[in-house]
């Protein structure tokens, strides 16, 4: 299927303007073979929390799940970020990366979920048995990049309005939802890169702005770009794992200094940890993330309330100031 050419597209694939290269195979085994894991828990007894109710008018209230699976609830609706309730983030059931903490909010407690807004189609973020658990006893709509209609189609999931990066889609009234670029890239299986794009997301409700970030490299023109065009956030959701080795991930994961950096350049008021402490998928260990994320905040002079790390399950709300 050809997609519109543009800065980050050729008609076929997309890429990110200005870098035409990924990292290839040779790359991944040498990063392999050389790698020096952190420690990892074999498990995290995290007692899963009641959702909060609903905000009233005035407000919208996030509750992390898990890596960058948020609940957001609004007035105009209840949304789920990369929702992932399975095991292992891997095409198959019995091999991959295991959680090492159940979901802070279990599925069976979610409320009623009107949309689900997905950033890519890497398996810790697009999880189609999760996505088909949905579809079946919630029946949301679903905004992704370009290309993921017919990943989902295939699983089974309708209901699929895909946007290209800077596009807004009006949900309903009162509420609006923006497709952000990201420094990323997209596969789930050999041959197949960057057939999908990739992105964030910058929700407006209640007179409030929600970011949520994605997966991305840090770049400081992208991220002032951001906040020049769709203002700064009442709240960011931010990537701080899944970071090391650098010279492997710098070009599709920040560390936890370039998120605080993000943060600022962001203009955020306030920002929430996310993307860590889930799944094993680098070589930090699983407490490096937020150690090093605080480490950053103190020298920057930031607060840790304007940038938490919170417990899965856990959850803030913000209001107009």
């Amino acid at each position: 299927m050809p997609f519109p050419p543009s800065d980050h597209c050729n008609g076929k694939t997309f890429f990110n303007p200005g870098e035409r290269s990924e990292r290839g195979l040779f790359d991944l085994l040498r990063w392999k073979f050389t790698a020096k894991p952190g420690l990892w828990p074999r498990w995290v007894d995290l007692p899963a929390l009641p959702p909060p109710p609903a905000p009233g008018d005035g407000g919208i209230a996030v509750t992390w799940i898990n890596h960058a699976t948020f609940l957001i609830r609004t007035p105009h609706g209840n949304f789920l970020t990369d929702p992932v309730f399975s095991e292992r983030t891997s095409p198959v059931a019995w091999a991959g990366p295991r959680r090492v903490h159940a979901p802070g909010a279990a599925f069976d407690a979610l409320p009623g979920i009107d949309g689900v807004l997905l950033s890519h189609d890497h398996y810790d973020h697009c999880d189609l048995p999760t996505l088909r658990r949905l579809a079946s006893t919630h029946r949301p709509r679903i905004l992704a990049p370009l290309g993921h209609r017919a990943l989902l189609a295939s699983a089974g999931v309708d209901g699929v309005t895909e946007l290209d990066w800077w596009q807004t889609h009006e949900w309903a009234r009162g509420i609006s939802i923006a497709l952000t670029p990201t420094r990323h890239w997209c596969r789930r299986r050999p041959g197949a890169t960057n057939h999908r794009l990739w992105g964030g997301f910058y929700l407006r409700a209640a007179g409030l702005g929600v970011y949520f970030l994605g997966d991305s490299a840090y770049d400081a023109a992208l991220f002032s770009r951001i906040r020049g065009q769709m203002g700064k956030p009442d709240l960011a959701l931010i990537p701080i794992g899944a970071y090391e080795p650098r010279w492997f991930m710098r070009s599709a994961h920040m560390n936890p200094a370039e998120s605080a950096q993000a943060h600022r350049d962001i203009g955020s008021r306030s920002s929430i940890a996310m993307h860590w402490g889930c799944w094993q998928l680098s070589d930090e260990g699983r407490e490096d993330p937020p150690r090093a994320l605080a480490a950053a905040l103190s020298a920057a002079g930031v607060s840790p309330a304007e940038f938490q790390t919170l417990t899965p399950g856990a959850s803030v709300t913000v209001r107009s100031p």
